[in-house]
């Protein structure tokens, strides 16, 4: 842990309820996590050629954007809204579905968290899928870091805690942050117990075994490789762009 009290910080937010309760005060970029799956997948839009995206929160949000064109992708307890052109697997979002159209996109935890860090200076989204370039970008900036784990209704959970763990350890290795915060350091340390078996660990996340039950789990590989997209979603003016 660097005592360098003029360096970076990397603090960690497990849920969205702590969000309001973030030491970092300023100068700091927000990343928004939600491996399982909306930031995976809003990540694979992207990749695959989306304009935009808009997050809302609330499921009536969405009508008014397909009267506007837009395609709608929105899910409640992983299961696809009512009059969705498709939920949030990532592998709803191919080329086929999204190169060169606009998306608005509700989900249970992701787009939730999303709106609670929106009037934040800067917010990008992380997944496994960009994480290397993420944290390249990341380092390039001058900036504090907050991430932000959406975790399960305002829950912790596994799979964003252990990205959180993945992402730090880079930052660590690419620049100089002071690391001072307890939940980074769990995070971290709960990521260098998984990564030498991330989806056998997964196994423990509840979540893993509700998509499970809908069967909706086949994305589960997908949601852990890393570097299958070089983007990276960030918030400007409600949509989320590519910044790359």
């Amino acid at each position: 842990m660097s005592e360098n009290k003029n360096c970076r910080t990397i603090e960690t937010c497990f849920t969205p309820v702590l969000f309001p309760h973030i030491l970092t005060k300023e100068n700091f970029i927000v990343i928004i996590v939600d491996i399982l799956r909306a930031t995976t997948a809003i990540c694979t839009a992207f990749g695959n050629g989306a304009v935009e995206v808009i997050p809302v929160a609330k499921i009536e949000e969405t009508k008014k954007y397909r009267g506007l064109g837009y395609k709608v992708a929105g899910e409640r307890d992983g299961i696809v809204i009512n009059g969705a052109d498709f939920g949030n697997s990532p592998f709803n979002f191919t080329k086929e579905n999204v190169n060169g159209e606009k998306i608005v996109i509700t989900t249970t935890n992701g787009t939730q968290t999303i709106e609670i860090a929106k009037h934040c200076d800067a917010v990008v989204l992380g997944a496994f899928s960009n994480i290397n370039v993420l944290a390249r970008w990341l380092s390039e900036k001058n900036k504090n870091i907050v991430i932000l784990c959406s975790g399960w209704k305002n829950k912790f959970n596994i799979e964003d805690t252990i990205f959180a763990g993945a992402l730090i350890e880079r930052l660590q290795l690419l620049s100089e942050y002071n690391v001072n915060c307890d939940s980074s350091i769990a995070a971290l340390d709960l990521w260098l117990l998984a990564k030498n078996h991330v989806l056998q660990y997964v196994e423990k996340a509840s979540h893993r075994h509700r998509l499970k039950k809908l069967g909706l789990d086949d994305v589960l590989e997908y949601c852990f490789t890393e570097d299958t997209t070089s983007v990276i979603p960030i918030l400007e003016n409600g949509k989320l762009v590519n910044a790359l």
